[in-house]
């Protein structure tokens, strides 16, 4: 039994050194910028608080590790399109393939680095991810519990002290000291609320951050008399007044960052890995289970579907008794107007309730549910996360060799627009998953299944050396189309081995002109052309195709000459697009289906219309031009 040559080449050595320079850094790239949104979704909670190096190294170091699983298969993308738009852009994909390397062979070692790469990430995810979940949410809800610094604005009443509102007309940025004072104090409440008024003040945090120290000087504070009133005969006495000349007033404030307790934070689908998450998703599964039988019992016991429960001796003594069945209609039309109107308010009440606490065990299933499936997503996600890396390198390399574009330019666009696309379906799958309008599985693999697709088309185009991205042939495309044409450019060339034949090209253009004059009486641009010949007459077109042909080698042929003036009146001549005359199709049948089901024949045959007015102005100017570049060639003496 033979086994096949495991043996690296060196072609296999560059491509993946290739690959991998660019990978590292397009890694650490995705990374920044993952990270950058991320701490812009929390800007506001940093503000104001400040942090020192320690926690904001914390924070990136953290996050940087909960962004791997979405980092790499973006950095997989992106260096794929770079590797090989440079291959393609300096030639190197063209030696290979020249040597009788397929692309599929370029790319079986980079095939096999990208499935190291998901397989780390998968490590990442369901090892490391959740860790540095668990402990960077600690540090951003530690952040969140950090009083902010007291910075005071000047003008502005500032509320960031809880219990209290200070108003500073001016500030002494040298001495620290505050103007005009005004502060509201409500740690008492509102109704016990006092008001104090300084000429100056300062504001201190002790030692251990924990309380601020205000110093006033030269103030008086009011404040309600609630105590006063109710122990003094005099009821009128609205506040109380105090004149003081230096006051310092103790403010709880809890400033400086302290680690906060965040053991919470593990029950949270992202902080478990698989073996974790499936243990939940079993015990949820029952526990929701159980929520919702026991919701169902309780629906049952209402007073709508209650049932009487009878024992054997009960049935005996009701056989013996004579019972008949009671018509509740009947009770109630001898009830009076008052009862009457009481039974209805006692229903209504009792729908009411229910109502109520059907719309609440509602919202308890619905909350429970999320949670069941946000475990679930989390699952698949590991995994589609890491299929990713595969899937990003089959649509990134085949791109990256059609476009043939190295650089940071066309990479990075396709490089977004993908990521755009695959972040569209992602987060939508996962809105719909969550929600439970879509299977969870089909909600987490939504992404994979549009863009694998995509991989594989690229890939069995670009193996076939296609032009999808060749945009001369999407210019070409739109022209005929819409009818648009190049501008003709010929160029007086430097050096012309062989003259073109004057004589011969005289009698040709005697001829051309001729033609085109034939030509103009049936292409006449004041006639609609005839319905059945523009949809079943090709063999109509084929002398003005014919026509063209000839002018286009003989232009190419007078393009040999050294005469400016001859060049000048063969740009003159133009660009004939007798072609589009053409049936829309070739079979008879998808023509007659075009003009009779579908409305969009009028559109075609609008469009034979234009170029059919096109070509009879075409005639007209070649015609003229013809003799006027016969004139120019007698001129010349050129014959």
């Amino acid at each position: 039994m033979k086994f096949p040559n495991l043996h690296i080449k060196k072609l296999d050595l560059f491509i993946i050194k290739s690959f991998l320079m660019l990978f590292v850094a397009t890694f650490f790239i995705c990374t920044f910028i993952l990270i950058m949104q991320f701490l812009w979704r929390w800007v506001d909670e940093f503000v104001g608080k400040g942090l020192d190096l320690w926690v904001m190294a914390q924070f990136f170091y953290l996050g940087s590790l909960t962004m791997v699983g979405q980092a790499l298969p973006l950095a997989i993308l992106l260096a794929a399109l770079m590797t090989f738009g440079n291959f393609g852009e300096r030639l190197e994909l063209l030696s290979m393939k020249a040597a009788g390397i397929p692309l599929l062979r370029i790319m079986a070692p980079l095939v096999v680095v990208c499935t190291i790469l998901g397989g780390i990430s998968f490590v990442f995810q369901n090892e490391i991810g959740p860790k540095a979940q668990v402990k960077l949410y600690t540090v951003l809800y530690s952040i969140r519990q950090t009083s902010p610094e007291v910075e005071i604005p000047e003008g502005v009443f500032y509320d960031k002290i809880e219990g209290y509102n200070l108003f500073v007309k001016e500030k002494d940025k040298e001495s620290g000291m505050l103007r005009r004072v005004m502060i509201y104090d409500m740690t008492q409440g509102f109704e016990n609320a006092s008001i104090i008024v300084s000429d100056s003040g300062k504001i201190e945090t002790t030692a251990d951050q924990q309380h601020l120290l205000l110093k006033l000087y030269n103030g008086e504070r009011f404040a309600n008399a609630t105590e006063l009133k109710e122990n003094s005969k005099n009821r009128n006495i609205p506040y109380t007044r105090e004149t003081f000349r230096e006051k310092i007033i103790v403010i709880d404030f809890g400033g400086g960052f302290d680690m906060k307790d965040g053991s919470f934070l593990k029950k949270q689908a992202a902080s478990k890995n698989m073996k974790e998450l499936v243990h939940s998703i079993d015990s949820l599964t029952h526990y929701n289970d159980s929520i919702g039988r026991n919701n169902y019992k309780a629906a049952l016991r209402n007073a709508y579907t209650q049932r009487m429960e009878f024992t054997k001796e009960d049935s005996i003594e009701q056989e013996k008794e004579q019972f008949f069945a009671l018509n509740s209609d009947s009770v109630y039309d001898n009830l009076s107007k008052t009862s009457k109107l009481r039974v209805k308010r006692a229903a209504l009440d009792k729908v009411e309730q229910l109502m109520t606490d059907y719309e609440i065990k509602k919202n308890i299933m619905r909350s429970l549910d999320k949670d069941l499936n946000k475990h679930r997503i989390t699952w698949w996600e590991k995994i589609t996360l890491s299929l990713a890396c595969l899937v990003f390198f089959f649509i990134g390399a085949p791109l990256g060799a059609i476009v043939k574009k190295g650089g940071l330019g066309y990479p990075v666009l396709i490089s977004v627009a993908i990521f755009i696309l695959y972040y569209i379906f992602n987060t939508s799958g996962y809105k719909m998953a969550r929600e439970g309008e879509w299977y969870v599985w089909f909600g987490s693999w939504i992404s994979t299944m549009v863009l694998a697709p995509l991989g594989i088309i690229f890939t069995y185009q670009s193996n076939k050396d296609s032009t999808i991205f060749n945009m001369d042939a999407y210019k070409t495309f739109f022209r005929k189309i819409f009818g648009l044409r190049e501008s003709r450019n010929v160029t007086l060339k430097e050096v012309i081995i062989e003259d073109p034949d004057y004589a011969k090209a005289y009698n040709t253009l005697e001829g051309i002109a001729e033609e085109s004059k034939k030509y103009s009486s049936q292409y006449r641009s004041n006639r609609l052309p005839n319905p059945v010949k523009v949809f079943f007459s090709e063999e109509e077109t084929l002398p003005i195709e014919e026509f063209s042909d000839r002018l286009e080698i003989l232009i190419e042929e007078m393009g040999n000459s050294k005469n400016r003036k001859v060049i000048q009146l063969l740009n003159e001549y133009p660009v004939m697009m007798a072609g589009e005359l053409r049936s829309p199709f070739k079979g008879r049948w998808l023509n007659i289906m075009l003009i009779i089901i579908f409305p969009i024949g009028i559109i075609f045959y609008l469009r034979a219309a234009k170029f059919n007015n096109q070509i009879s102005r075409d005639l007209k100017k070649i015609r003229n031009n013809s003799r006027a570049l016969m004139e120019r060639m007698k001129k010349e003496k050129l014959i």
